[in-house]
């Protein structure tokens, strides 16, 4: 149950537009969500309405509790509950004493998002490879957030992190989804990622609603291909004085993606043409992958690109945010500041970033770096740029997600195996570090002395009992190593020589027993006054047993 009145850290990307203020809520589409009313002494007059604009009117339609879906409590001073949460449900809600002449909804409107949940394949710097993000249409406001993720829609793992923990190559037959926990039952459609190229992927989704722009049953498949980069190319006109812009990516565009432009981080048309003075920025998207704002001269206008907008760091480790940007001649502003957002409230989350002994900045030309030393998982957060009155007058952009990670070891199958099993130890982080790292492996404490060069597996194949204790590992250059975490090898039980003697002993008795019997009954029948006699000794199961077990157990050598 989500109610208005939650504050969280979201650890996303933040869109151009999220609609996220002040007064609003983002819920999951199919939860439900608590709505207080924000008058302070409530009446028993007091009721919900929903308000719209017609004709630059402000139209207010009352909502009446069904009992079901929709339900207001008085005892809970008049709280709504809205429950399986349709996209039609998103509004702006305010309660009012119906006989109150005045505005009902003056100062205590809530704006309610309804967000779907979608998993995003973003290219990676390493080549051929891709990043999942766990995502929704806008920040959600429940806190706190553990996104589950699944494989072939098995369980996968749990983490705070929207981010999947691996980079994905090409695997057509792999699909991959997300949920929040306690909301298990919607899950994100499932993806496969295939046909990775250095210029190009193609995402296929499971649900045909993710591809907006293709007239499919919304619940038959469909493929969108997506390049690795995006730009805004700009080229001259023949009288010189204007300027047309091209949205260019890596691949050949094709009908299934949808383009759209942005100018002074507005959602705009395709622009036509623009003059060669023109103050304003511009950038493209191909569905969630954005350029960078470009202005057709930097003299005349603001812009701020980011050199990564996601990066995944160690906890201890140290990072640099650069940021590129123009600002008009006209206004050279000394005011340039860096600004942490953790709050899905783009306003009054952002907080200004002072410089201390952890903190540095550091300016050279039209560029700018935040340096964090140290870092800790306080530090995990959305970073934004800002030049002089840029605060002011500028819609939010997407700044730098930083997601910062500590190493836990993770075993595969099972932290309990049987000797000759094969078991995969991972350095666990909770993203996909952004450069390569080398890798220390420890048992009890003590550094293994592999041949190989030490990545974040190591593999036991086949395990024996020597390899049981506590392993942890590390990234060179770092002191601090992941908390250690026991491996339980139980010894399997072989057969002896004694045994192997023992079993052919039964194989040969019991046949024979049973022959003897058969010929012992023939012949009571035949001559029914001879009796004749066997004397067999009866072998316990349980003494074999005894006898096997107290043999002595050979062991494997130890890799």
């Amino acid at each position: 149950m989500l109610s208005a009145g939650a504050e969280c850290v979201f650890m996303g990307l933040f869109l151009y537009i999220s609609g996220v203020g002040a007064n609003s809520i983002c819920a999951l589409k199919g939860s439900s969500v608590d709505l207080h009313c924000s008058a302070q002494l409530p009446k028993s007059s007091m009721k919900w309405f929903t308000v719209r604009w017609e004709d630059n009117k402000k139209v207010q339609d009352q909502i009446f509790a069904d009992g079901k879906r929709v339900n207001i409590s008085e005892e809970s001073n008049f709280t709504i509950t809205i429950n399986d949460l349709r996209e039609s449900d998103k509004n702006t809600y305010c309660c009012s004493d119906v006989n109150d002449k005045r505005d009902k909804c003056q100062g205590g409107e809530i704006h309610l998002l309804v967000a779907d949940l979608q998993v995003k394949v973003f290219p990676a710097t390493a080549e051929k490879t891709v990043s999942l993000m766990c995502s929704s249409s806008c920040p959600l406001t429940e806190c706190p957030v553990v996104y589950i993720w699944y494989k072939n829609t098995e369980f996968l793992y749990q983490d705070s992190s929207p981010w999947y923990q691996e980079l994905i190559s090409s695997e057509e037959s792999v699909t991959y989804s997300c949920a929040l926990k306690g909301y298990e039952h919607l899950r994100a459609p499932e993806v496969s990622v295939a046909s990775l190229t250095s210029a190009c992927f193609t995402v296929t989704y499971a649900k045909g609603r993710m591809c907006s722009n293709q007239q499919r049953p919304e619940d038959e498949p469909c493929s969108i291909t997506y390049p690795r980069e995006v730009q805004v190319h700009v080229q001259k006109t023949e009288d010189g004085w204007y300027f047309k812009l091209a949205c260019n990516t890596s691949c050949p565009q094709t009908e299934a993606q949808t383009i759209t432009w942005y100018k002074n981080r507005k959602l705009e048309p395709a622009p036509q043409s623009v003059p060669s003075f023109s103050p304003v920025s511009y950038s493209c998207a191909v569905e969630h992958l954005f350029s960078d704002e470009v202005c057709i001269q930097d003299k005349y206008c603001f812009r701020v690109n980011y050199v990564n907008r996601m990066i995944c760091a160690l906890q201890g480790s140290s990072v640099n945010i650069s940021s590129e940007y123009s600002d008009p001649y006209y206004q050279q502003w000394k005011f340039k500041s860096w600004y942490k957002n953790r709050r899905s409230d783009m306003a009054a989350g952002e907080e200004l970033i002072k410089s201390t002994g952890r903190i540095k900045f550091h300016g050279v030309m039209n560029s700018h770096i935040l340096t964090i030393n140290k870092l800790n998982k306080n530090d995990s957060a959305e970073y934004i740029f800002r030049i002089g009155s840029d605060a002011g007058r500028w819609p939010a952009v997407p700044g730098v997600t930083l997601v910062v990670t500590d190493l836990r070891v993770k075993f595969s199958p099972s932290e309990e195996v049987t000797e000759g099993q094969r078991v995969t130890l991972t350095c666990r982080t909770s993203c996909p570090l952004t450069d390569n790292m080398n890798y220390i492996w420890y048992l009890n404490n003590q550094p293994l002395n592999l041949t190989k060069t030490q990545s974040k597996y190591l593999v036991l194949d086949p395990v024996s009992s020597e390899h049981a204790g506590n392993y942890s590992c590390k990234v060179k250059m770092l002191q601090k190593s992941s908390l250690q975490k026991m491996l339980t090898v139980h010894r399997r039980r072989k057969w002896t020589q004694a045994a192997i003697r023992i079993v052919v002993l039964l194989l040969v008795v019991i046949p024979t027993s049973i022959f003897l019997w058969i010929r012992r009954k023939m012949t009571s029948i035949q001559s029914p006054r001879t009796e004749t006699s066997f004397n067999l000794e009866e072998i316990s199961p349980g003494q074999v047993y005894d006898d096997i077990s107290a043999q002595p157990i050979e062991e494997d050598d130890i890799l």
